[in-house]
């Protein structure tokens, strides 16, 4: 289908997604950011913050789960419109669990409506940038990410202003939620209303067909593969999110605001290479990107737990996020290859970054207990080693118009 769209509204379909990206990260990080406020007004401790956290986490790989099903089922735009909506609502609803009718269980309720709706937005959002850069036979995927990480930057900056100018959590999220659900719907405009089959083969199949074919995804080896590849570049990013600020001050002997400043050069870093990563993609192939960055990321990692001083250690973190900025994005890209089955292959790989983001801080901060945190970064840098051992499984397929570098 997207051989018959004009080169404008190839141009709308782009930015549409770009929008999504971008409003999905903001609206993470505006509930990330009120943390400390929906700690206190609730009045709850620290496991109670862990079950809140967990609610949305468990929602959010159940909505990966369920995005093949729904994108085989109605397409991806009927899709994102049902569970772009349910974002804003489940947001709402946990605003006002957390500050108009302080309700310790109508925040996990909403939390984890909106974990539900989010992990299913972000595998057809991935699904629809393949699409959007097989269009237009360049690598975008990066770029899409690149966005959400704008928006998780600008979300945690106006969370900041928020919460100093005191502004109560349900006035804040709620204001998020209802400039989602705008842009939503202003986005949703602009995406063409594709079946995945205008992609594939011209004898259209079957609802029952493209369901069996959604779960039968798994038995392809190269599912795995690419899994291998996002695995590790989930942990080496989720581990920075989780426990960087941790290993500088613990590790390093640093004070808090040191850390805070080795979680900023980490996110640059990694933001930045996700906004050049397109052009070295097409420039020199999917695999060797991926390649040459688990080598950064590998040596960044050994750099900053081997690092004799501070600034060693921040050329480390550098390398470290420079490294770890593709993974995830060339793993989406790799997954969707085959318009065919995208929506499974790609939510077959998100459902092995969200088990990784989702079990990896507690699985490292138990082990860390044990050995301390600097040398439980080895068993990140084992895992990076890995996605780079299976980056050959992101090799283009037959008939991908992305990924395979310069000709």
């Amino acid at each position: 289908m997207s051989s018959t769209l004009t080169r404008v509204r190839l141009v709308h379909w782009r930015t549409a997604i770009f929008a999504l990206f971008l409003l999905c990260g903001l609206v993470f990080a505006s509930w990330a950011s009120r943390l400390p406020a929906v700690k206190q007004n609730l009045g709850i401790g620290d496991f109670e913050v862990g079950i809140l956290l967990f609610a949305m986490g468990a929602g959010s790989l159940a909505g990966v789960l369920s995005a093949n099903v729904i994108v085989a089922r109605w397409g991806a735009r009927r899709g994102l419109s049902v569970t772009l909506v349910g974002i804003s609502v489940g947001l709402v609803i946990a605003a006002v669990g957390v500050d108009a009718a302080v309700s310790y269980p109508i925040a996990v309720i909403g939390l984890a409506l909106m974990g539900l709706c989010f992990g299913a937005t972000d595998v057809m959002m991935n699904v629809e940038a393949a699409a959007v850069e097989q269009a237009f036979a360049r690598t975008l995927m990066p770029l899409f990410h690149a966005f959400y990480s704008l928006g998780t930057v600008a979300g945690a900056g106006i969370g900041v202003a928020m919460a100093s100018w005191d502004v109560g959590a349900t006035w804040h999220l709620g204001a998020a939620a209802a400039v989602g659900l705008v842009v939503s719907v202003v986005s949703l405009r602009f995406i063409p209303a594709r079946d995945l089959a205008d992609d594939g083969p011209a004898e259209t199949p079957t609802r029952r067909e493209r369901l069996t074919a959604a779960l039968a995804v798994w038995r392809d080896p190269r599912t795995y593969a690419i899994g291998a590849i996002v695995l590790g570049m989930a942990f080496a990013e989720g581990s920075a999110n989780d426990w960087l600020t941790i290993a500088v001050v613990d590790g390093h002997g640093q004070v808090e605001a040191v850390g805070a400043i080795a979680l900023t050069v980490f996110s640059v870093s990694m933001t930045v290479f996700r906004m050049i990563g397109g052009p070295i993609v097409d420039r020199i192939g999917r695999v060797w990107t991926l390649r040459i960055l688990a080598i950064a990321a590998g040596a960044g990692l050994i750099v900053f737990i081997l690092a004799p001083n501070l600034p060693i250690a921040f050329v480390g973190i550098a390398l470290w996020g420079a490294g770890a900025s593709l993974g995830f994005p060339l793993g989406m890209s790799a997954a969707a290859d085959d318009p065919s089955k995208a929506a499974a292959s790609v939510s077959a790989a998100a459902t092995i970054g969200y088990i990784a983001f989702l079990c990896g801080p507690p699985v490292l901060g138990w082990i860390s207990h044990q050995i301390g945190i600097l040398n439980t970064l080895w068993i990140i840098v084992a895992l990076i080693a890995m996605s780079g051992f299976a980056s050959g499984a992101a090799a283009p397929i037959a008939g991908s118009k992305v990924g395979a570098g310069a000709r």
